[in-house]
């Protein structure tokens, strides 16, 4: 107590008196008694917003769950669908609602009180307190009052909770009082949302996905390899700027870059097409997962771009591993292995013929030399990224609520891989001139990284932390990548699937072992025998192989299904995401979900298989969780502080 009387003064500026630090104890010691809130996980989401959002809205099954566990007797199967798309869509479905219901007051007389119903069941492992600071601000009060009724040990309020509603039918209130209700239903039904890495790419509105999140209560985010991709794209890396832009062009993406963020592409698309006016840029045909309605001119200009702006993208790259040669990434370089006279390219000592052979922005002599007009362009384009007041946001975003990994309820959590070495030990990198492997690895490529973003104007520091975020994007010792190379050049101009290969990190292979998974652990400070697993993303699961998502006996789960559309004809299903909640771990397998105006219209919910993973030793309480050891902690320096106030230590 006498070693920390200062922290104990500044304590008493918030709890005066021994009255107050004792309210906040007996506050406290109760909310440890509360069941552990529950856990969201979900990973790769490469922009599908639709799916995602919905994922969001149902907790992967737990809204659904909490409407049966109040209605399963009482109210029929397709009611509860009703109810639960409420819930999900409010102002959506209350529009059709109303067109359907002849007498609306007392359809929303009824449906007023399920929703508390519902509310008052998913808001059980909360405080009031925690509620209380989740309430809308119009209605706060009234929700607050009348989820804590207590009618029937109370009759004497029985009128008053009964006027509650009423008034809120006769004002027309009941439209903003169910949307507010249900928002808060999809909020208390999920306590903490973990994303683990890859929500920019493939699919339309990563934008869209990045709103939600910022507003979202809580959440915390594990970067991949193409939300690094991004990041070194708003920091102003030319070549993290080709490949989002190349990627965005190869999947018929415009909409989150034009639309979402305002990223001009005019100077690209009259740059292509001057380029490339004659050429019809076969090897370019963009792929249409989302089932674009593209026509054939549309196409034939995609294509153009998509050509223009790889190329430049190979040049960009090329420039960077010629900088740094630590980064070990000789093999990505492939424009001065051409022979442009024969039209053959020189692969590891293997001469093979190129399917494309137009190149008249690359001078053989000098082949990762941008020409004028390229250099002009990536200017522009450089412009429009940095001044994208949206796409900064964002990206500021995830440097806030990101990191490499995370540690959090004895659960560790990241992206891609912890890199190896072939007889399973942590393999060593050089970063900044320091050899690292392990945790460290880690923790210096994320320090490297926000330099990349924040660092000073025009220094040294942030040039190299912005190829470094490009080198997280795709080099083999990279922890968000984990393959030997990117071989995107190949998969373009050679027809020989043999130069696709992309040999993983041994990473993949040694988390069968449930020893390594063990030792991945201890490296990052969890003990593994105390209800502890890795969550790993990245890598899709391919059902259609065989492939699970459970390893080494439970303890490492990646949870990639495929929720991407460009992915789900690999794996098989549409995705899986995680649920953690007072009892153990719960894996949800989804189906590819239709479409919202679907779900909207016919209560079509994303049709989903939940399998138990672990249940937990006990039943978990919030004193067993991280949040629980903080609580201690301040328990303990009330406690400290009351016994100072006794003793007269502190007036």
């Amino acid at each position: 107590m006498e070693r920390n009387i200062e922290y104990l003064t500044l304590l008493k500026e918030q709890y005066p008196t021994i009255g107050s630090a004792c309210g906040e104890i007996i506050k406290l010691e109760a909310a440890e008694r509360l069941p552990k809130p529950t856990e969201h996980f979900m990973s790769d989401i490469h922009g599908e917003h639709e799916s995602f959002l919905h994922i969001l809205r149902n907790g992967s099954g737990v809204v659904k769950n909490k409407i049966d566990q109040v209605y399963e007797r009482t109210l029929s199967s397709d009611e509860r669908e009703t109810l639960a798309t409420i819930i999900y869509y409010p102002q959506e479905k209350l529009e059709l609602i109303k067109q359907q219901i002849a007498n609306i007051k007392d359809w929303y007389k009824i449906t007023l009180y399920r929703l508390i119903d519902v509310c008052r069941v998913v808001g059980s492992k909360y405080t009031r307190e925690d509620i209380r600071k989740m309430l809308p601000e119009n209605f706060g009060t009234i929700i607050d009052e009348l989820l804590f009724q207590d009618s029937d040990t109370n009759p004497d309020k029985a009128e008053y909770y009964r006027q509650n509603i009423t008034s809120i039918i006769e004002l027309d209130q009941s439209d903003a009082f169910i949307v507010e209700l249900s928002y808060l239903i999809q909020s208390l039904a999920i306590g903490k949302l973990h994303i683990i890495g890859d929500i920019f790419d493939r699919g339309p509105r990563a934008d869209l996905i990045l709103d939600r999140l910022i507003n979202y209560h809580d959440v915390d985010i594990q970067w991949g390899n193409h939300d690094v991709e991004w990041m070194g794209a708003a920091a102003g890396s030319y070549a993290c700027i080709a490949n989002v832009i190349a990627i965005s062009t190869k999947y018929c993406n415009f909409n989150c870059m034009e639309d979402g963020y305002g990223i001009n592409l005019r100077p690209l698309t009259v740059f292509a097409l001057e380029t490339y006016g004659d050429d019809e840029c076969r090897c370019f045909i963009p792929k249409n997962p989302n089932s674009i309605n593209l026509t054939k001119h549309d196409e034939a200009v995609w294509a153009k771009l998509h050509k223009a702006i790889s190329v430049i993208r190979f040049k960009a790259e090329g420039q960077i591993i010629k900088r740094h040669p630590e980064f070990h990434m000789e093999n990505h370089l492939m424009l001065d292995k051409i022979d442009f006279e024969n039209g053959t390219v020189n692969v590891n000592g293997d001469i093979y013929p190129m399917l494309d052979t137009n190149f008249p922005t690359i001078d053989p002599n000098d082949p990762y030399k941008f020409t004028e007009a390229e250099e002009n362009l990536m200017e522009s384009l450089r412009s429009s990224f940095l001044h994208s007041e949206k796409l900064q946001k964002h990206i500021k975003f995830l440097y806030s609520k990101g990191s490499m990994y995370l540690v959090y309820n004895n659960n560790l959590m990241y992206h891609g891989c912890i890199p190896m070495t072939e007889d399973g030990e942590f393999a060593e990198y050089e970063i900044a001139g320091e050899r690292v492997r392990g945790k460290a690895l880690l923790d210096r490529a994320e320090q490297i990284a926000r330099v990349g973003y924040f660092g000073t104007s025009h220094s040294d520091e942030k040039r190299y932390g912005q190829d470094f975020l490009w080198y997280l994007w795709c080099g083999s010792g990279s922890p968000v990548y984990g393959k030997s190379k990117m071989t995107s050049f190949e998969r373009y101009f050679i027809e020989d699937k043999n130069t696709w290969t992309e040999i993983k990190d041994p990473y993949y292979k040694h988390i069968e072992n449930a020893d390594t998974c063990d030792k991945i652990l201890r490296e990052f400070g969890v003990d593994p025998k105390n209800f502890s697993h890795i969550i790993n993303g990245h890598v899709p699961v391919k059902i259609k192989k065989g492939e699970k998502p459970i390893r080494a006996n439970g303890k490492l789960l990646v949870i990639d299904g495929g929720l991407s559309r460009a992915y789900q004809e690999q794996t098989g299903i549409a995705g899986y995401t995680l649920l953690f909640n007072s009892h153990g771990l719960l894996l949800s397998e989804h189906e590819a979900f239709e479409s919202v105006k679907k779900a909207i219209t016919d209560d079509d919910d994303i049709h989903s298989s939940l399998y138990t993973v672990e249940l937990a030793p006990h039943r978990l309480l919030v004193k067993d969780t991280d949040n629980g050891k903080a609580l201690k902690k301040k328990i303990e320096d009330l406690h400290a502080l009351v016994r100072a106030l006794r003793e007269g230590v502190i007036k």
